[in-house]
């Protein structure tokens, strides 16, 4: 037991030592947020140690070989670039936010947007400009723009088109360009799937770091600026926290804010009610969350209020007795502690070994 605690209390320094300050700035648009396999930024190679502190700046090109990588663009944005691609900075602005996909796939995952966020990728010609929070896909290789869920408006050919969820369009087609509807279990392809996965991922590392703000972790990593990124170094990566409720993405995952945390992952209705266990690499149809209120675009990236007062809220639903104490919530057992938080049970040994507890579970494709 004494060699396990000093293999894990080394690991878990290796971690802190490699990571970025807990008490530093928030990180700016453009950081690199996950990589695994061969991705470069103007040529030099970018790994594990990269996250949290290689950044895309204007001007810079992000390529892929056989790998992928994850960029934090405004809080609640998170740009994802597919194998055998290329992005370049075209302006790396929190409200003018802008990135132009010259070859192969990508995928933006947008959980909030506000009035004052700019945020456009350009494609085959076209400027899409995101406008809702959802999940936006292009394709340059296809020359199609797909919105899975949300809003956004392309300049494309002289034109503009507006593209609602499940539509897309197709800047090859001959003749006026149209928006058209599209299935989309047909795009659910490995990439979507890696996506979802990732968020998931990061909705865990969401619960995890939100309950240390609400105490439930026993600590405070650094002082709580509101609504952003903030740093989780079981994870390895930034995650998004709100200010306030709770934000489902458009693959059903949750993004709790410190206030709510403590009921995380449960979410239902009704005195003495179970609720939902909104468990993490648990996938239901179609890659998403099994259970979630989000089944509808309109819900995506809304704040949630489960509950009020302490009957739902507090003490009741959402505090020490069903999310936030040491039976199932912030403590040791199921929350901030050493078990689901990144420690022993949920993250380490019992979740994938040492590698799975820092990384979310696992290695390669799996995260």
């Amino acid at each position: 037991m004494k060699a396990l605690l000093l293999k894990f209390g080394g690991l878990m320094t290796a971690a802190l030592i490699t990571a970025p300050a807990w008490g530093s700035s928030p990180p700016k648009p453009g950081t690199i947020n996950y990589v695994e396999g061969q991705a470069s930024i103007n040529g030099s190679s970018l790994s594990e140690k990269s996250v949290g502190s290689a950044r895309l700046a204007a001007g810079q090109t992000l390529s892929t070989t056989d790998g992928r990588a994850e960029i934090l663009l405004a809080p609640g944005v998170f740009f994802r670039i597919a194998d055998h691609s290329v992005v370049r900075m075209i302006s790396p602005g929190l409200t003018d936010t802008v990135l132009d996909l010259d070859s192969g796939r990508a995928m933006v995952e947008v959980d909030e947007i506000h009035p004052a966020n700019n945020i456009r990728v350009d494609a085959n010609g076209a400027d899409t400009k995101l406008l809702k929070a959802g999940l936006y896909d292009f394709d340059a290789a296809r020359q199609q723009i797909r919105v899975f869920d949300g809003k956004a408006i392309v300049q494309a050919g002289g034109k503009q088109i507006q593209l609602k969820s499940h539509h897309q369009l197709t800047l090859a087609a001959t003749g006026k360009l149209k928006a058209q509807k599209f299935d989309k279990n047909t795009y659910a392809d490995d990439f979507y799937r890696w996506s979802s996965l990732r968020s998931s991922y990061l909705a865990e590392a969401n619960v995890d770091i939100a309950r240390t703000y609400a105490g439930g972790g026993g600590y405070a990593p650094s002082i709580w600026y509101g609504d952003g990124w903030y740093w989780d170094p079981w994870f390895s990566a930034y995650t998004f926290v709100p200010y306030d409720g709770i934000f489902y993405d458009p693959f059903g995952w949750g993004f709790y804010s410190p206030w709510f945390a403590f009921g995380a992952p449960y979410f239902g209705y009704g005195y003495g009610g179970f609720g939902y266990y909104h468990g993490p690499h648990h996938f239901g149809p179609g890659y998403h969350a099994p259970y979630a209120p989000n089944r509808s675009a309109a819900a995506t990236g809304h704040a949630f209020h489960v509950g009020g007062g302490f009957e739902h809220g507090g003490f009741g639903r959402g505090g020490f007795a069903r999310g936030g104490g040491f039976a199932r919530g912030g403590g040791f057992a199921r929350g901030g502690g050493f078990a689901r938080g990144g420690g022993f049970a949920g993250g380490g040994f019992h979740g994938g070994g040492f590698g799975g507890g820092f990384h979310g579970g696992g290695g390669g494709r799996g995260r």
